[in-house]
């Protein structure tokens, strides 16, 4: 079939250039640049004239013109254009054309800051997701889900839009540090991420790098799984854009629209995006919608220096999905799209204001609009400083119904508002042919501000409230700060005495300096590197004061920190490199651990939460076999010491326990291995294989504390050593291919498969095992060049977990299997609280490049 295939492409191909009157027969084979593989549909021009061909499955091309001499202009959606000159019937032989998506072909604003594997010459354990499967295959879900391809990464739905969580070997996203174009976007007070406020960032990555274990990062950041960085789209080198249409399932619909005017000759160049997307969800009553906006400001005066401000965000609301027992789903009629909330009696659903306004457990309010200033200045040709300044403000609150008997009467808003402002800054300067070192600093400084308030009046104009302010006294409140993202953000609630349950804020600023020192000679390259931090916190409490609206500052807690990294690689011929990279780690705790109780005092434990303590080991063998196959071997040895968990009863009176439990220790290990192939020109093939082993080691300790912060208990010792650390699969697998079978034409698909997983709960006692699952993924692509092929339209079909797999997606307790197995599903028993995956879903996409 193929070569019948090959035969009528090349005989269509000869009848047409048969009708030309040749005085010029021009050939040549058109090549990959990334995997230097021929490349099958390219589009060439002959510059001036509408005279085209394609090349065929193996690059090649002839193409016969009227003209003596001249230029082609050879293009492909994807791929940087190239012109070539020719003169006279002439073979061009191999022409390359690089992926427009590659970081070589895209200005990268801020790049002394934005910590790349490939900036430095000494490997770490890393995968790259470039632009063109971002939008292929981002569709209807969050980030994280592009990520499952990737070796010891687990990813889940979270049960609604923007609620997608991401495991790097075995650890959750507060321990993954991630940055956007350099800037970290972790929780300052947490480490939490939450997708619903990047629910845009697919559309303007240029590339997302998951680096593994200890990776690349300079700055004074001190991840314990690993590093994600960000990569979006600054300065474009060319005018363009593109307009495209996504439906999907459950009524999913997102448009979005881009525009670059490329680089100006007086170096200015402008670029915007603007999207809006709106689905009822897979799970019942999980319904949300958002808006998507993007403009960046580049200006390149010459060529020594360049200057980019960047603003970006995705304002949207969405309702969550309850949690309940895995019995609750299993005999329920609406099984994986059930909610519990509303189903199980937790609230029954109560229409607000028309049909579409509905609140079943809760709805997400969020708009964090980001801004960044880079400044790229070439010094000499031995030195460069860049810099990042960047600012962000998250205004936006988790609303939920209140009731009275049947009735709903109003909306109570928990919100979590946030200025963030920081600078990052790095100065690079090789020293001589062989050493390379960079400096730089990293600064945040961070205003939390949390309370409730009243989001919406529905059957009342008013809500009392009798305790924290004026003494005791009853006051009323009067004013709703709203449900739209927009409004939120343009118009808080700033009057202390129009909130109610708890009202503070904090105050954490951050100052580190990072250095690195790189060394590479002939086959040999070294690296060391190290940063130290100090990290202060200070809360204020505005409720429970004498003095109503005004605040009372607590104790002010300053933690330092540092982490050293070290590294080495050896080239051996040109297709074999090994490396072997250590580092170690002092992490400050997370400002909410510090607080006995963060919502009612500025009471601090005492003694004191100490520092954390990561060591990473790892070490790596890279094979590259040039076309036919290349492969990537890691092992990796983390201990995450002296880390300690907070708890308390949720209780507000003086029966009030806050349980702290330090000394938790848990080690992971485990080996990772990646294939490359490309067995054939038209078909890429490739897998991987993670074998982890994450465990709890030696005992705990716990302490028990009152509201103010005084140990009321003597130390306990509790009992985890060997205990399964749960979460995430500890062994993954998967395969991912790409066939095109036609010019422009292919279709892909991806199998994922999870085993070793354990739930997630009490420390006190073992964790639950968790029966193992694979999905299948399939995708069809086709792209239809236009006019010179400067302009194309593309079509894209996802169709996620093809075979309506059902597996348990999360599940939280430890308690074990029962003796009757009606009492279980699939070996767990279902008085556990669990969350099942989606069935199978879809998106269909119409994609517009000019």
């Amino acid at each position: 079939m193929k070569k019948i295939t090959r035969f009528l492409f090349l005989a269509v191909a000869f009848m047409f250039t048969g009708l030309t009157l040749a005085q010029s027969t021009v050939s040549g084979t058109i090549m990959d640049a990334e995997m230097n593989a021929p490349l099958p549909g390219a589009n060439i021009i002959e510059k001036g004239t509408t005279n085209g061909v394609s090349s065929d499955f193996d690059g090649n091309f002839t193409i016969t013109t009227e003209a003596t001499s001249g230029q082609l202009v050879i293009s492909y959606v994807g791929y940087s254009t190239v012109t070539v000159s020719f003169d006279g019937s002439t073979n061009l032989g191999n022409i390359t054309l690089a992926s427009d998506n590659t970081l070589d072909e895209v200005v990268i604003i801020g790049s002394g800051v934005i910590d790349l594997a490939e900036d430095r010459k000494t490997p770490i354990a890393v995968s790259t997701i470039k632009a063109s499967e971002i939008r292929e295959k981002a569709g209807n879900f969050d980030l994280p889900v592009l990520l499952k391809s990737t070796p010891s990464v687990q990813t889940v739905n979270g049960g609604s839009f923007g609620e997608g969580q991401m495991y790097l070997r075995g650890f959750d996203q507060t321990n993954t540090a991630f940055l956007l174009n350099g800037q970290p976007i972790n929780g300052m007070e947490d480490g939490k991420m939450y997708w619903s406020n990047w629910q845009g960032v697919t559309e303007v990555s240029n590339a997302i790098q998951v680096q593994r274990g200890l990776g690349a990062s300079k700055l004074a950041i001190s991840s314990v799984g690993g590093t994600v960085n960000i990569v979006t789209k600054t300065i474009d080198k060319k005018a363009g854009g593109f307009v495209q249409q996504m439906v999907g399932n459950d009524n999913y619909i997102k448009s979005t629209a881009y525009f670059s005017t490329g680089v100006s000759d007086k170096g200015w160049s402008f670029s915007g995006l603007l999207g809006h997307w709106q689905g009822d969800g897979y799970v019942d009553y999980t319904q949300g919608q958002g808006q998507t906006y993007f403009l960046s400001v580049g200006y390149q005066p010459n060529e020594n220096h360049a200057l980019n401000f960047l603003l970006t965000g995705a304002p949207q609301w969405h309702a969550v999905q309850g949690g309940a027992s895995i019995r609750s789903f299993v005999e329920s009629d609406r099984f994986r799209r059930l909610n519990p909330w509303i189903y199980e009696g937790v609230n029954s659903p109560n229409t607000l204001h028309g049909e579409n306004n509905v609140y079943p457990g809760g709805r997400n309010i969020y708009h964090k609009p980001v801004a960044n200033l880079s400044w790229d200045w070439t010094i000499n040709d031995k030195s460069e400083l860049s810099t990042v300044l960047y600012g962000s403000m998250g205004r936006g609150s988790f609303a939920q119904a209140r009731t009275s008997g049947d009735d709903v009467t109003y909306a109570r808003g928990s919100n979590n508002n946030h200025n963030w402002y920081g600078l990052v800054t790095n100065y690079n300067n090789q020293l001589n042919e062989y050493l390379n070192f960079n400096i730089g600093a990293d600064v945040r400084l961070y205003n939390g501000i949390h309370f409730r308030d009243v989001r919406e009046f529905i059957t009342v104009d008013s809500v009392s409230n009798s305790s924290g302010y004026s003494g005791g006294e009853t006051y009323f409140l009067t004013e709703a700060g709203g449900i739209n993202p927009w409004g939120v953000f343009f118009n808080p609630n700033t009057d202390h005495l129009q909130r109610f349950g708890y009202d503070y804020e904090e105050q954490i600023n951050y100052a580190g300096v990072f250095g690195q020192l790189e060394y590479a000679k002939d086959n040999f390259s070294a690296f060391f590197q190290g940063a130290v931090s100090n990290q202060s916190h200070v809360r204020t409490e505005f409720l429970n004061t004498s003095t109503p609206g005004q605040g009372e500052e607590g104790e002010k807690v300053n933690n330092i920190g540092y982490n050293l990294k070290a590294g080495a690689s050896y080239q051996i011929g040109d297709m074999h490199k090994v490396f072997v990279n250590a580092g170690y780690y002092s992490r400050q705790p997370f400002h909410d651990l510090l607080y006995v109780n963060d919502r009612g005092s500025n009471e601090l434990y005492n003694p004191a939460i100490e520092n954390e303590e990561i060591t990473g080991l790892e070490a790596g063998y890279q094979f590259n076999g040039g076309r036919a196959i290349s492969a990537n071997l890691n092992v990796y040895h983390t201990t995450w010491d002296n880390r300690t968990l907070v708890a308390n009863n949720g209780l507000n009176d003086d029966e009030f326990r806050s349980f702290q439990t330090f000394g938790v220790k848990q080690v992971h290990y485990g080996v990772e291995l990646e294939v490359f192939t490309r067995p054939l020109d038209n078909l890429r093939l490739n897998g991987f294989l993670s074998l982890g082993e994450w465990q709890f080691k030696d005992n705990a300790t716990q302490r028990t504390f009152n509201q103010d912060g005084t140990q009321v208990e003597p130390d306990e010792e509790i009992v985890i050593d060997g205990f399964n650390v749960g979460g995430a699969a500890q062994v993954t697998a998967g395969i991912n291919a790409i066939y095109e079978f036609l010019p422009r034409t292919s279709i892909d698909a991806n199998w994922n498969w999870y085993n070793d997983m354990y739930s997630t709960g009490s420390l006190e006692q073992a964790t639950v095992a968790m029966p193992s699952y694979d999905t299948v993924d399939a995708g069809f692509s086709y792209k239809m060049l236009l006019g010179e092929g400067k302009s194309s339209l593309q079509f894209r079909v996802n169709v996620n977990n093809i075979f309506d797999e059902v597996y348990l997606e999360s599940v939280n307790g430890n308690i074990q299997a029962s003796s009757n197995p009606e009492d279980n599903f699939k070996g767990v028993n279902m008085d556990n609280s669990g969350r099942f995956g989606y069935g199978r879903t879809w998106n269909t996409s119409i994609r517009l490049n000019f």
